[in-house]
């Protein structure tokens, strides 16, 4: 089985025959993609800073929507980093770079909250998820920026 992922452009609609005159989209940010082609993917800030990269994807099983991307910063080789649950909307994807895009510098990211890779959050605690969202800017169930 093919995963498509960001370093690798495929067809969107790879499956699906084309019409005479219609070419396939190709290139990374299709509007559907498997959570596991995401992770593993650097992020980046206006700066061009490096803040880290994916490392998990949370789903709200509720709506289906996906909630936060577990963020993972500093450390070495896993040693000493830090994860950021950060809202989905928070983030864009920049096509052309093949990375996601945070709007925080990285003084601001060290200040964020964050846990260690072994003592996760209650991520489905009203204060946790209205604290999370306040550091953003962002709102709970607010539409994703992604395909920006």
């Amino acid at each position: 089985m093919h995963e498509e992922t960001l370093d690798e452009p495929v067809a969107a609609d790879a499956a699906a025959p084309l019409r005479p005159g219609r070419t396939p989209r190709q290139g990374p940010g299709p509007r559907l993609m498997g959570a596991g082609t995401l992770t593993g993917n650097d992020v980046f800030n206006d700066a061009d800073e490096d803040l880290g990269e994916i490392r998990e994807i949370m789903l709200d099983v509720r709506t289906g929507r996906i909630g936060y991307a577990v963020l993972s910063f500093g450390g070495f080789f896993g040693v000493g980093e830090k994860l950021f649950a950060v809202p989905w909307a928070a983030l864009e994807l920049d096509t052309a770079c093949r990375c996601f895009v945070l709007h925080v510098s990285k003084a601001r990211l060290q200040n964020a909250p964050g846990f260690d890779k072994h003592q996760w959050p209650d991520m489905a605690d009203p204060a946790w998820e209205r604290d999370v969202h306040r550091f953003y800017g962002t709102q709970p169930d607010t539409p994703a920026r992604h395909d920006r």
